[in-house]
């Protein structure tokens, strides 16, 4: 998977926003909270796992703890290719129902979903800058 693929993935869920953040880091999240993080300087991608999808994850190359929130079963793919596409959708998902099932309930006010959907279109804006600038 690429970036965009990742990204149209990762937005095609229930309640899921991006926002650009860290300078370069491109952050997926439901209800205000991170379930997956992609690095547009340097590829890379970072989600939560399972404890025990975690450990097995680590043992693979360009897989490793990621930085900062490892110790909460975070990865980090120093590579989008280091796992298959089905593999990498099938735990991108997974990242996505664990953080869900957490995240606090959103509000229904009216004024909050115009404000996310500008958030996502101001993100997609930034990215597209971002690219073109990286292409340069």
């Amino acid at each position: 998977m690429n970036v965009d693929q990742i990204r149209d993935y990762c937005l095609s869920f229930p309640q899921a926003s991006e926002k650009l953040q860290w300078d370069d880091a491109l952050c997926f999240k439901v209800n205000g909270k991170m379930f997956a993080v992609v690095g547009l300087d340097r590829v890379r991608l970072t989600f939560k796992c399972h404890p025990v999808v975690f450990a097995e994850l680590i043992e693979r190359e360009d897989i490793h703890p990621a930085p900062y929130v490892g110790r909460y079963k975070w990865v980090m793919l120093d590579r989008l290719d280091a796992l298959r596409n089905d593999e990498l959708r099938d735990l991108i998902r997974q990242s996505y129902e664990m953080v869900a099932a957490k995240a606090p309930k959103p509000r229904t006010s009216s004024k909050r979903q115009a404000s996310s959907g500008k958030k996502q279109g101001s993100s997609a804006k930034k990215l597209a800058r971002r690219r073109a600038r990286n292409k340069s």
